[in-house]
């Protein structure tokens, strides 16, 4: 890991540049003139570039290594001599660097600490003995797809966690004395309120700690805090791993311990989930589970590195996988943690239905969360209402009670438009696009039943209400019951650099009950409805648990492999299997878990990146196999990769003796003559006496990868008035990047910045909330889309939500 300091130029250009064409029917504006306007990068193992005088925190690592990397590696290191070490390392810094100071501290899974300093003061800091690297403070989000839970009654609630907990089978593993007793489970999150009646019997009187108000009281934000919304993400996790009241999590007698690290909002930074890891491993934590992340594709990150030590110290880390999907290249950290196990999200089996609109033909069925509300809708004369972008302001002065509010694609979440419409009293939803053609996912769960239509049938819609033709009948017709199916929202791998399939396995994410608190004092303890990969991960933690109950001497390699060898495969609508970045590999399960007699690791594998331009390349793996059972078996070994010009062989037969370890190997060629550029996935097939043991996934890319050339974009307040943060990822770096400002309904005003010959990495720019040449946006909300070109490919993404210009 060598530290590297970057100060590389940042140009402007000027608008013959290529967005002109991107943007068509749109005259590209002049750069803007603002020369304080700087760009900012802040990467792993210290390649920065820094420009500006803005106090900013940092993640600082030592050369001094971890209490636990140490161990790992055999050498000796005890907590006083490394905190001597730290302090030595802290006190140059502070010598040395201008307006510093420290923060957070760690040392058993990360070695180093967080310190706040201005950006440009970060060169001093990095040559500064001891320091190894310096990694940005970024920021992390509850991977959660709704903003609030459906709270419901008492009497509606099932004691089984509705439909998931039973379904990937934690009740036959109860059955079979295996309720996680005895394992401490870290809930990594918002907090959780360990006050709630099912959930009070998992805590001890130690509950963990609470990192953003820095006491032993880790509770969920409340209502009415000035600093920002009332949070309940951490409560819903934590009954999902181990209630045991009307609710029953899957690991129903595990013992919980709460880190509180994402403050009022469910948002927080990199300095406190570092910290968090940290304590939970000191404290002695089995199971991990952070259903947290952010877009950042990247396997480095402080938070990865100190996952995949907390792995070798025997902690089953699990960690969300991201709600960004169905794009490939979405996983986000720590999903993208090298060790830790990232989990995507299921719909649990349902109902398929179509649905016909008269006189619109693109109709179709989006979503839904009660099946009888679908159902209701058949043939029923219903009253359409426009109710523009369905954001609360637009429901203000329309009675759409008892009606169908009709809503355009854009500005806000697809959940946010339908639950604003559910609260006012709405009884189904059509939304149509906003852009050509039909909106192209699927969103389950949602609160309303919710038709989509294209742009051009939604135009033509909203025309015949204005005429005065709001009313119709739609005819739902049942088409077929469905399996288990990968939700769209669920993000998807590779991670770059490293090329690894993720998620590495799946779980039920979509509208599952739990605990919550509703911030009630006349009634505190509720329970409510989430989506999202937060709500699969506690799963499989949930699994992890009663897994390290009942195996008490495996190891976290082992664990993971088991719950990824015996997940159940999963396939589309149409029977074909989903991709391994899509579903891992499959869907968990408990008791196939449980009575699994052999593991094969690595559970799934890439061999990367084969970037010659002629000839042949080999790679090759070993994978090792565990005979659990007294018997020696023989294993079987297939192997197959799909595209053209790529042949695999390996072992094709090994014998392991009982309770022993064996190997195979396996090999890829690529031959660059008959071979395309693209990514290519393959598998290999494990038998015992004619029974799958288990499948491997594989996977490959041949030459540039095509991972998006930036993955996420969002604006912040700065800490002086009418000063703003852009920042954006670039996995691979630009050689053109552009932020453009856009109103909420999709009218383009103008650009924030351009620039040229941007390295990878994560970049942040200073903004004064103008556009153009110096012209002044007024006070209101906005939508941010960045743009980034690089070796003849160029992709855009937009702010997930929209950001706000405050009056000055």
């Amino acid at each position: 890991m060598k530290k590297v300091i970057s100060r590389s130029s940042v140009l402007l250009f000027s608008t013959i540049f290529i967005l002109s064409t991107f943007f068509t029917g749109q005259q590209a504006a002049a750069a803007p003139s603002n020369k304080k306007m700087e760009l900012e990068k802040a990467e792993i193992f210290g390649e920065i570039n820094v420009n500006s005088r803005k106090q900013t925190t940092v993640i600082v690592e030592l050369k001094e290594k971890s209490l636990v990397e140490a161990k790992q590696e055999g050498e000796a290191q005890t907590k006083a001599s490394l905190k001597k070490s730290r302090t030595k390392v802290k006190n140059a810094a502070l010598k040395e660097v201008d307006k510093a100071s420290v923060r957070q501290e760690y040392e058993k899974v990360f070695s180093g600490f967080s310190m706040k300093l201005p950006a440009n003061e970060i060169p001093k800091l990095l040559a500064v003995d001891g320091v190894k690297a310096v990694y940005p403070d970024v920021t992390y989000k509850t991977d959660e797809v709704k903003k609030e839970s459906i709270q419901l009654p008492n009497e509606d609630v099932s004691p089984l966690m509705d439909k998931s907990a039973p379904f990937i089978g934690a009740p036959k593993a109860w059955d079979a004395g295996y309720s996680g007793k005895g394992v401490k489970v870290a809930v990594i999150d918002t907090g959780v309120d360990y006050t709630h009646p099912d959930l009070k019997g998992n805590f001890g009187l130690y509950k963990g700690y609470d990192f953003v108000d820095n006491d032993y009281s880790p509770q969920e934000t409340p209502k009415g805090d000035p600093r920002g919304e009332s949070t309940d993400h951490g409560t819903h996790v934590a009954g999902t791993i181990a209630a045991n009241g009307q609710i029953k999590g899957v690991a129903k007698d595990a013992t919980l311990l709460a880190y509180r690290v994402l403050g009022p909002g469910g948002s927080g930074t990199t300095e406190n989930v570092l910290a968090g890891i940290d304590r939970a491993v000191t404290d002695g934590a089995d199971v991990m589970n952070l259903s947290l992340g952010n877009s950042v594709n990247n396997p480095d990150y402080a938070t990865s590195i100190a996952l995949d030590w907390a792995m070798s110290e025997g902690v089953v880390a699990v960690t969300s996988n991201g709600n960004s999907g169905p794009n490939n290249w979405t996983v986000g950290s720590p999903g993208t943690s090298r060790e830790a196990i990232s989990v995507g999200a299921t719909q649990l089996p349902y109902s398929l239905y179509n649905v016909k609109f008269p006189n619109y033909s693109t109709a179709k069925v989006m979503g839904y969360y009660q099946e009888s509300d679908l159902k209701a809708l058949d043939q029923k004369q219903v009253t359409l209402v426009q109710a523009g972008i369905g954001d609360e302001k637009a429901f203000e002065d329309i009675d759409v009670k008892g009606k169908v509010a009709v809503i355009e694609r854009g500005a806000i979440a697809f959940v946010d438009k339908v639950d604003n419409a559910k609260a006012a009293g709405a009884i189904g939803v059509v939304m149509y696009n906003n852009t050509d053609g039909e909106i192209p996912v699927d969103v389950p769960g949602l609160a309303l039943p919710t038709i989509k239509l294209s742009k051009a049938e939604g135009t033509a819609l909203i025309k015949a209400i204005e005429a005065g033709n709001d009313t119709t009948a739609f005819s739902i017709q049942f088409v077929k019951e469905l399996s288990e199916q990968v939700a769209d929202f669920s993000s998807r791998g590779p991670v770059v650099d490293t090329w690894m399939i993720k998620p590495d396995l799946s779980a039920p994410g979509v509208s599952i009950v739990s605990t919550i608190p509703t911030h009630d004092p006349s009634q505190p303890y509720g329970y409510g409805s989430k989506q999202g990969t937060s709500m699969a991960s506690p799963h499989v933690a949930g699994v992890a648990a009663i897994i390290k109950q009942a195996k008490p001497s495996y190891s976290t390699e082992q664990i993971k492999a088991l719950l990824m060898n015996t997940a159940e495969k999963l396939f589309d609508a149409n029977g074909s299997p989903f991709p391994h970045n899509t579903q891992g590999t499959g869907s968990v399960r408990i008791m196939e878990s449980l009575q699994a007699s052999s593991i094969v690791s690595d559970a799934s594998y890439s061999y990367g990146t084969f970037l010659k331009e002629k000839g042949v390349q080999i790679k090759t793996k070993k994978f090792k196999v565990e005979n659990l059972s007294k018997a020696p078996k023989t294993y079987t070994i297939d192997y197959k990769f799909n595209g053209s010009g790529i042949s695999t062989n390996g072992t094709k037969k090994i014998t392991v003796k009982g309770n022993s370890t064996g190997s195979f190997t396996s090999a890829v060629q690529v031959n660059y003559g008959k071979t395309k550029k693209g990514t290519y996935q393959g598998s290999i097939t494990i038998r015992e006496n004619g029974r799958k043991v288990t499948e491997i996934p594989t996977l490959l890319i041949v030459k540039e990868p095509d991972y998006p050339r930036v993955t996420s974009v969002s604006v912040e307040p700065d800490n002086r008035a009418g000063s703003y943060v852009i920042s954006s990822y670039l996995p691979g770096g630009a050689e053109n990047l552009a932020f453009l400002v856009y109103s909420t309904d999709g009218e383009f005003l103008g650009e924030a910045g351009v620039y040229q010959h941007v390295d990878k990495g994560e970049h942040r720019v200073k903004w004064n909330g103008t556009i153009n040449q110096g012209q002044k946006l007024e006070a209101g909300e906005y939508t941010m889309l960045a743009y980034a070109s690089l070796k003849g490919k160029s992709d855009t993404v937009q702010t997930k939500e929209p950001f706000e210009i405050y009056p000055e």
